[in-house]
């Protein structure tokens, strides 16, 4: 039977690599994002036998179900949603953090995220499907300059949980992968374009890659339909966890 996967976020980093992963082993691919050019290179690289480009801002719910409305019939049976589109935005605590910074994170890592998954929960509930969501060590591990991005990964991963709960007894399968440090165009995104930052965070480091992502999502999607990945979280070996903060007088 073939299969078909829908990835958010797909002209970079984990999702254009994740798209790769799933049109090597056969699958039919979903790809979204704003960026169509980026899509269509992709469409061009891998064939649009296998790929359809969905090209939308993934805060628009309009453009949203417009462009899922518009699904050709060889991509409408959704076995697998990986919700991979996200973003951080700045690096300031609190205190100095911009507040449209802030709202553009809760829009597109929260309220994107649960209106493309209420849109695809019966298809994928009929197919006795899987769904991804990409979260983060920030979801569980505070830092400096973290506070709004770490508040919505905590969401996603405890609405996993919650998916988990409710979707009990259909067989579709939730899962929710928190990575840590991964070399992308994450930091070149925080820092709005600043790659003299993005190069400095990850030199020496040995970071995750992309690809690296990518096989850990299509792991757990081609499991045994009678297994569930409820919650796995990832590090580089050159990562681990931050001391407590102490502020010392004087």
């Amino acid at each position: 039977m073939q299969r078909t996967a829908l990835i958010t976020g797909a002209t970079s980093g984990f999702g254009a690599a994740t798209a790769r992963r799933f049109v090597a082993a056969e699958w039919h691919v979903i790809a979204t994002g704003r960026r169509a050019d980026r899509l269509q290179a992709l469409v061009d690289e891998l064939g649009a036998d296998r790929v359809h480009a969905a090209v939308f801002d993934i805060r628009d719910a309009n453009a949203m179900n417009a462009a899922m409305d518009a699904l050709p019939e060889a991509f409408r049976g959704v076995d697998l949603l990986v919700n991979n589109a996200g973003l951080a935005q700045g690096t300031q605590p609190a205190q100095n953090a911009r507040l449209d910074d802030w709202q553009r994170m809760i829009d597109t890592n929260i309220t994107a995220l649960v209106t493309l998954t209420r849109r695809m929960l019966p298809t994928l509930i009929e197919r006795r499907g899987a769904i991804i969501n990409i979260s983060s060590t920030a979801a569980s591990y505070p830092y400096t300059g973290g506070n709004v991005y770490g508040g919505t990964k905590a969401f996603v991963s405890q609405f996993s949980l919650g998916l988990r709960s409710d979707l009990h007894g259909t067989g579709v399968r939730v899962t929710t992968l928190e990575p840590g440090m991964a070399e992308t165009e994450f930091t070149l995104v925080r820092t709005h374009g600043d790659q003299t930052a993005s190069d400095a965070l990850y030199k020496g480091a040995n970071p995750m890659t992309a690809q690296d992502i990518a096989e850990t999502i299509f792991w757990i999607a081609t499991l045994p339909p009678h297994l569930n990945v409820n919650r796995l979280e990832m590090m580089p070996v050159s990562q681990s966890f931050a001391g407590f903060q102490v502020a010392r007088e004087g």
